[in-house]
């Protein structure tokens, strides 16, 4: 599994747990440490923790992957989980308020949560062609320079 799909993985189980504010921060080139950050906000403790656990349930089920580093508890209310080089960051909104990570790497590039599938091009509609009209009017026409 490519480092983006974990990412965009791991933003969807979040989101499962209704966390809010999901983004995706594509900090390669700009980080030594993580090609990517998710960072999310829980609204509570218990949404911390729900969150939390449902990323790695998911990823051990779905991916048979855990995290190779879970850090921060619940009293410190920002929690780190690290996959690979991607890093996953829940935090209540004050945390994520001060500490600021989106303006701290603010030069990286935003990415989409999920992967936009092509709209299907729409099916021309057979319209009837309007040939009896087409007939009329040149009928009409001879009826016309008849009469004169």
């Amino acid at each position: 599994m490519e480092d983006l799909e974990i990412a965009r993985a791991c933003a969807l189980y979040a989101d499962d747990k209704k966390a809010e504010n999901i983004r995706i921060l594509d900090l390669r080139g700009l980080s030594p440490i993580s090609d990517y950050f998710v960072l999310c906000t829980a609204l509570s403790t218990p949404q911390l923790r729900a969150v939390r656990d449902e990323i790695i349930e998911r990823m051990k089920e779905e991916h048979a992957t855990a995290p190779s580093v879970k850090d921060g508890n619940f009293e410190s209310q920002w929690i780190i989980l690290v996959y690979g080089s991607v890093m996953v960051h829940i935090l209540t909104p004050e945390k994520r308020e001060y500490y600021a990570l989106e303006e701290l790497w603010g030069d990286a590039p935003e990415l989409a949560l999920t992967v936009e599938k092509p709209a299907p091009e729409p099916k021309a509609k057979k319209t009837p062609a309007k040939k009896a009209a087409a007939k009329k009017a040149p009928a009409k026409r001879a009826a016309k320079k008849k009469a004169d």
